[in-house]
């Protein structure tokens, strides 16, 4: 059940993901006009993504440690301002190597954002936590849906196309005053799964100590370990299809160029309706540790039917699968990272979202590199090698979560309660 007192404040970071939507396109929406603009060529606004990259890998683990530590609003506030600020300043700057600083910038405040957020959420909506985060994905698909038309608004009415930055910038900054005076929920919420009754997390550990076996206990270095990798196995597979999918639909299935561009269109669609399911489904069917094994089993049919039947009927099908079992995952993986270590929601974000920097980092290097030697098939080769170990992770973790949690609920009836 949602907490009614929390829905203010989730309204308001919801509005910060849906701005992300367009924000995370914003700079390849606009390949041409900026490359214009700041005198450099594709190579170069490709540099600027690379910089957004950078800021956001070398900062996630310290934004959510300190998140822990200082709270989650100061980050989530922070990162609105500087978003507002990188969105007015690209359009609006004299030089390239400004426009740099600027995107180094703007990877700082997408980890104050992620860091802050994902654990707010949690703490918010502790009984249907991952119905919440699931949730973001859906924001951030509307967002990445409506920029293209606001852009291709602005350019049939000869508008400058720097206004496609300034609405999105004026919108982070009205939000970000509004979250400043929203109360957030108590850092020391506990989800269903982490108290029984009144039984706090302490109190079951104290008592694991002298009743339960180290089997019962979470591990870091092992489940822990897992659901970070699952961090860069699931964003792995997304960037491989984002990029390469219309590459894959021309050279291997014989598509013209507008039937292949229209696969990713069939991609959200099924990512989309991914979104709507998992909010109903996960209230009352299944837990996110089951999604997030469940899910890499479908895309791993979907990308094996995708390479084994050669025709654009199959393609379409397939990718609609494919949008479907990968949306979200991501953010379930953090759901249940946060289920196992709770009282460091915020750092363990950061393990998760650096994991995820890190993919977004390599990926694009190697599977260009395999491209420039062999064909497009081997890209979606390495996807199902990497869905595959995907589907081992979350094995393990399904496996440690059914001793972990089982053990609590054995141990919550024989704590006797301190008075705090």
């Amino acid at each position: 059940m949602m907490k009614r007192s929390s829905f203010p404040v989730a309204t308001g970071l919801y509005v910060n993901y849906l701005l992300f939507g367009m924000f995370n396109i914003m700079l390849a929406s606009h390949m041409s006009f900026l490359t214009e603009h700041l005198h450099t060529d594709q190579a170069g606004i490709s540099l600027l993504v690379s910089a957004m990259g950078f800021g956001r890998l070398f900062t996630l683990y310290i934004s959510g440690v300190l998140s822990d530590r200082y709270g989650r609003k100061p980050f989530i506030v922070a990162a609105g301002l500087l978003m507002a600020v990188f969105l007015v300043g690209i359009p609006l700057s004299p030089s390239f190597e400004m426009a740099i600083v600027l995107a180094v910038l703007a990877g700082v405040a997408n980890s104050f954002l992620d860091s802050g957020t994902y654990p707010a959420l949690i703490e918010a909506f502790p009984q249907s936590s991952g119905s919440a985060t699931v949730l973001v994905r859906g924001f951030i698909s509307i967002g990445a849906a409506f920029l293209p038309l606001m852009i291709i608004f602005f350019m049939n009415h000869d508008i400058f196309y720097g206004f496609s930055f300034f609405l999105p910038a004026l919108i982070f900054a009205l939000n970000a005053m509004y979250l400043f005076k929203m109360k957030f929920p108590d850092m020391r919420v506990q989800s269903p799964k982490e108290s029984v009754g009144d039984t706090s997390v302490s109190s079951v550990e104290q008592a694991g100590k002298l009743e339960a076996n180290d089997r019962s206990k979470p591990r870091f270095w092992q489940e822990g370990l897992c659901l970070i990798l699952l961090g860069f196995t699931g964003p792995t597979l997304l960037y491989i299809v984002q990029l390469w999918l219309p590459t894959f639909g021309q050279q291997f299935i014989g598509m013209t160029e507008s039937e292949s561009l229209r696969l990713l269109v069939y991609y959200n669609m099924g990512s989309l309706v991914s979104v709507f399911v998992l909010v109903i489904v996960l209230r009352k069917w299944v837990k996110p540790v089951h999604i997030i094994l469940i899910y890499p089993c479908i895309s791993l049919l979907a990308f094996g039917a995708l390479l084994l039947f050669k025709s654009g009927a199959a393609a379409i099908i397939c990718a609609s699968v494919i949008g479907f079992s990968i949306s979200g995952v991501l953010q379930l993986t953090l759901t249940v990272m946060s289920e196992f270590f709770s009282q460091r929601k915020g750092q363990i974000t950061g393990f998760v979202y650096t994991a995820t920097s890190l993919s977004y980092t390599i990926i694009p290097v190697f599977t260009g590199f395999l491209l420039k030697h062999s064909q497009i098939s081997s890209v979606f080769m390495l996807a199902i090698i990497v869905n595959v170990l995907g589907i081992v992770l979350a094995v393990f973790v399904n496996v440690r979560y059914s001793l972990v949690f089982p053990a609590i609920r054995k141990l919550s009836p024989k704590i006797v309660l301190e008075p705090k």
